[in-house]
């Protein structure tokens, strides 16, 4: 409760605060402060030391699971700020409001990781949902950040009509929107109306987490959007929705899992097949990454077909790698004039440091050893082993496999190819320094998981 009123309130002050403090830079360390106060309340309730005591009418339940994820994704959002706030003054005028968005946002994912009932669920994927709308859209200059904005507004109006239908025919089914009360064990099998929700509220979520096939506008938006806001959509919102994926899977639909872990077994290899093999075809950075995103979301949805231990786990380490990995990769593909795979062509000569932390994330996103990315990957595939799902671990690792190929593209423009002359970027000390802690802490992570997954337990 910590983290969700405090979220609110920073976003309601970031909304005024453009009214008495004019200095852009003032702004954003206003918005720094108020994250790394949030943060402090977060490990705070982690401790036990709550703030406010809202009586929620069971309706909401801040357990270790929900708070770790809640500060994974907070910590994630200080390091966007830390390596692009200074980069979304270009994108319009109303530099404050983004900053209050963004903590609305934050608000919103509490909602959707410590909800137990689906009009929680509800709400917290809207308030996530509708600030992103008016991200994607906030370059007004840009046609293409409109077209970005209105495809979004459009297609998550249409999977939140299929989740609102979805929460009737449960509710009408079992007569609770409580997900921990929703047990369906009568001998007359599972009644038709329980299984129509569950199948839109399965796709549902899976428009929300861009998983296929219902991934067809997370291209085009990511690539529209700002980039210094994809780099925030496509992270830490997209580890958002797949916490609030696997917590409603496990309380409301655990019972009756074999009814559709085949179904969700398919579109996590359809996803795995998707956004690996279009990827390789990308001639864009960003948009390989927006694909990028795709694959990853295969991976993360073994966590919602397996449903046990290792599958939270590794959603934990997941979550952190992809987003820590991700959100950097961003931060320098922002200052480079050309998104072009061509436009890092000699990088590593120009900014030796920057390349190689570069290589680093890549690696961490490829799954490869002594990275967070191979561990987290790991964990995913022996979830899934245990879920008794051979052939689908088999397939992931081949999609593994292909993603090295355009991961290492960027590798191999970075050291292996001539670049030009006039394409230089200056970045600050403190954002190099930024970038090799983020890059030792992906190192750190893939040799010490337990630093973050024994959160959970202790």
């Amino acid at each position: 409760m910590n983290v969700l009123i405090l979220s609110a309130i920073s976003g309601v002050i970031m909304m005024f605060s453009s009214f008495f403090i004019k200095s852009k830079g003032s702004i954003r360390i206003l918005a720094h402060v108020l994250l790394l106060a949030i943060l402090a309340a977060n490990v705070l309730e982690l401790e036990g030391i709550r703030f406010f005591e809202i009586d929620t009418s069971g309706m909401m339940v801040f357990n270790r699971f929900a708070l770790l994820f809640t500060l994974i994704a907070n910590a994630c959002t200080f390091l966007f700020f830390l390596l692009s706030s200074k980069d979304m003054e270009r994108v319009g005028i109303n530099y404050s409001d983004y900053f209050a968005l963004i903590f609305f946002i934050l608000a919103g994912f509490t909602l959707t990781s410590s909800f137990v009932s689906l009009l929680i669920l509800f709400l917290g994927i809207e308030i996530i949902s509708i600030p992103l709308y008016i991200l994607a859209g906030s370059d007004k200059r840009n046609l293409k950040s409109n077209e970005a904005s209105l495809k979004y507004f459009l297609m998550g109006a249409f999977s939140t009509g299929l989740m609102l239908m979805g929460i009737a025919l449960v509710y009408g089914a079992t007569g609770t929107f409580t997900t921990t009360a929703m047990s369906i064990t009568g001998e007359g099998g599972v009644p038709v109306l329980f299984m129509a929700g569950l199948m839109m509220l399965l796709f549902s979520m899976s428009f929300k987490v861009s998983a296929a096939p219902f991934h067809f506008w997370t291209p085009d938006v990511y690539d529209g959007s700002p980039t210094v806001f994809t780099s925030f959509m496509s992270t830490v919102v997209k580890a958002a929705g797949f916490i609030a994926f696997l917590r409603l899977f496990a309380d409301a639909f655990g019972d009756i899992r074999e009814e559709w872990k085949i179904l969700v077994a398919i579109i996590a290899a359809a996803t795995l097949f998707v956004g690996n093999i279009t990827a390789v075809f990308q001639q864009s950075v960003k948009r390989m990454l927006a694909y990028s995103s795709i694959a990853q979301a295969g991976f993360m949805m073994l966590a919602v077909y397996s449903l046990n231990a290792d599958a939270r786990d590794g959603l934990i380490l997941y979550a952190a790698a992809y987003s820590i990995a991700t959100i950097s990769i961003f931060a320098v593909l922002i200052k480079m004039g050309d998104y072009t795979f061509d436009g890092f062509n000699g990088f590593a000569r120009q900014q030796p440091l920057l390349a190689g932390t570069l290589v680093v994330f890549l690696l961490s996103l490829a799954g490869i050893p002594l990275t967070a990315g191979f561990l987290s990957k790991f964990y995913m595939l022996r979830a899934a082993l245990y879920g008794g799902a051979v052939w689908l671990v088999i397939f992931a690792v081949i999609m593994a496999a292909v993603s090295v190929y355009y991961y290492f593209r960027l590798i191999q423009a970075m050291y292996f190819k001539e670049g030009v002359a006039d394409t230089v970027i200056e970045v600050t000390p403190g954002f190099k320094f930024a970038l090799v802690t983020m890059a030792g802490l992906t190192i750190l992570l893939g040799v010490y998981p337990s630093l973050l997954i024994n959160w959970l337990y202790f």
